[in-house]
């Protein structure tokens, strides 16, 4: 799956905060992601991220 920074991602499972959308940040094994309600930030390893990824909602191009 191609991710760059800055692209906005929705997930399917929620952030306790109750969103399902967060901010690239880092790419690279692992991943940092922002929740864009909460300003939250979070580690994922690559695997799982694009795992949880229902779909991708805006790409920086």
């Amino acid at each position: 799956m191609k991710l760059e920074i800055g692209d906005l991602v929705e997930l399917k499972k929620q952030h306790p905060c109750g969103n399902h959308q967060f901010e690239i940040l880092r790419t690279g094994a692992d991943f940092r992601i922002k929740c864009t309600k909460c300003e939250k930030q979070v580690w994922v390893p690559r695997a799982t991220l694009e795992k949880r990824i229902k779909k991708v909602v805006s790409s920086h191009k």
